[in-house]
């Protein structure tokens, strides 16, 4: 089987033994609406905040994100098979600078897991996708520490980022934000933290 992603050019590249090639290709708003539209559309993916979005509502989504400085949008690709939409942003130009401390080296995250395969999920899976995306931004990106902010009531996704090895940070309102080109309402989320040193010591 061919891999449609095969021509365009990663950010990341990783092979992970028993695992498979991981690559962090910047998300193309156009020839990628129609994966992230479907996964964004499950109610799991509630939290995310674009259940109720057209595939050409997300497209616009993602490019107006392309069109920024401080955001990026990226689509990891596992053995040519589309695993997980990341962002990441400079948490000064976010709203989530309101409500805690921003350090030097700090990068926000924002990770959105594909659906698991007919064969379910796989003990260890996440753990290792994560291990590759953490590389690309705290060694890749130079950065010092992540910061995730997940919604206090997405328990699933608070629980698999403190089983991941993030410490537990306040629980603050990200307030809401009215834009011509951006609308979030307001949130209360859960802050989280990882430290490279504790990532990747030495």
């Amino acid at each position: 089987m061919s891999d449609p992603y095969a021509s365009r050019t990663p950010v990341h590249e990783q092979a992970v033994d028993g695992f498979g090639t991981v690559r962090v290709l910047p998300l193309d708003p156009g020839a990628d609406a129609a994966v992230i539209h479907r996964w964004v559309g499950e109610e799991r993916a509630a939290f995310w905040g674009m259940t109720e979005l057209t595939e050409q509502q997300v497209a616009a989504v993602y490019a107006h994100m392309a069109a920024l400085d401080t955001h990026h949008a990226h689509l990891v690709v596992r053995d040519g098979e589309p695993v997980a939409l990341l962002q990441t942003y400079e948490p000064e130009a976010d709203r989530v600078s309101e409500c805690y401390d921003v350090r030097p080296g700090d990068i926000g995250v924002h990770l959105l897991l594909a659906p698991a395969g007919p064969g379910g999920g796989q003990r260890g899976w996440t753990a290792r996708l994560v291990a590759v995306i953490a590389a690309y931004v705290l060694l890749g990106l130079d950065r010092r520490r992540v910061v995730v902010d997940p919604d206090v009531r997405n328990e699933k996704a608070i629980a698999r980022f403190l089983g991941l090895g993030f410490a537990p940070g306040p629980v603050v309102v990200l307030p809401e934000i009215d834009l011509p080109d951006v609308y979030l309402p307001e949130k209360k989320a859960q802050l989280a933290f990882l430290d490279r040193k504790l990532m990747f010591p030495g």
